[in-house]
């Protein structure tokens, strides 16, 4: 699994630290010795998969304290067991603690619901894949978590494929041009290695698309029975995606209609925070 961007993640985790600390930590400074030294240990209070690693140890360095793992993020735990440990000075413990549970919370809750997707479509050959339906500004985070969940990402940004949804092609219409001459004629305009793909929502509309060279087509809030029609249509001649409100008691039918993708914006928009704590103890000195 690729590492995040350590540029990214400092940059993000001072943004952060920033944001909860701007004039410092009153209470800290009003409560806590200043050569008062703390350990903490992060423990799982539910069953989970490690997210955030990286991010939450940042935090630690960043306020002058460490944070050492005992495991790596994709790896799965149970309630109860000891994910890391803390130590450091007190204010600096202190000061960390919210910012990286936050983003543990939250990356290890969108990993968590990727690895129960993933696990309910074992054995049919799709892939759960994200969306960009994603927190502005942690993108590469979330999307780290769902590789960790052992999902896959989908594009990252609408720099890097072509996706043809419904409001581009009623612009198309709109223009005058039918289905498989505006893909074609957008296709002219790109470069030979970009990878297109346009979404459909009826069947009737696979035929045309498919005429136009796509690399992917997304059905998108397809019935059982459609998807199972549209993977038979389009016969290998490109991948096939399908995607709209999918939920973890539906996932299983829709992988086993045989498309190659399903896309599941709920892995980042709707995934609830894990419950991880840390607890701190102080010597005073």
């Amino acid at each position: 699994m690729p590492t995040l961007d350590p540029a990214h993640v400092e940059q993000v985790v001072r943004a952060a630290l920033a944001e909860d600390a701007p004039w410092g930590d009153v209470t800290c400074a009003a409560f806590v010795p200043s050569s008062a030294l703390a350990t903490a240990q992060l423990t799982a209070r539910v069953d989970g998969t490690l997210a955030g690693a990286e991010v939450a140890t940042e935090a630690f360095t960043q306020t002058g304290a460490t944070l050492s793992w005992r495991m790596v993020d994709g790896t799965r735990f149970h309630a109860g067991e000891i994910l890391a440990e803390a130590s450091g000075p007190a204010t600096a413990v202190l000061r960390a603690e919210r910012i990286a549970l936050n983003f543990l919370q939250r990356l290890s809750g969108t990993a968590t619901l990727t690895a129960a997707f993933v696990d309910a479509v074992a054995g049919t050959g799709a892939r759960i894949a994200d969306t960009r339906k994603t927190t502005p500004g942690l993108r590469a985070l979330e999307k780290h978590a769902v590789l960790a969940g052992g999902g896959s990402n989908h594009r990252f940004s609408l720099s890097d494929a072509v996706m043809v949804k419904d409001n581009h092609l009623a612009v198309a219409r709109a223009a005058g041009l039918g289905l498989t001459e505006a893909i074609r004629a957008a296709k002219t305009r790109l470069g030979h290695t970009v990878h297109v793909e346009v979404e459909v929502d009826r069947v009737d509309q696979i035929e045309p698309v498919l005429a136009a060279g796509v690399d992917t087509i997304m059905l998108d809030n397809f019935s059982l029975a459609d998807l199972r029609t549209g993977v038979d249509m389009v016969a290998g001649r490109a991948i096939v995606e399908a995607s709209g409100t999918v939920r973890l008691d539906t996932v299983r039918a829709i992988a086993e209609a045989g498309v190659d993708v399903i896309s599941v914006g709920a892995l980042t928009h709707s995934a609830p925070a894990l419950d991880l704590g840390l607890d701190v103890r102080v010597d005073p000195r």
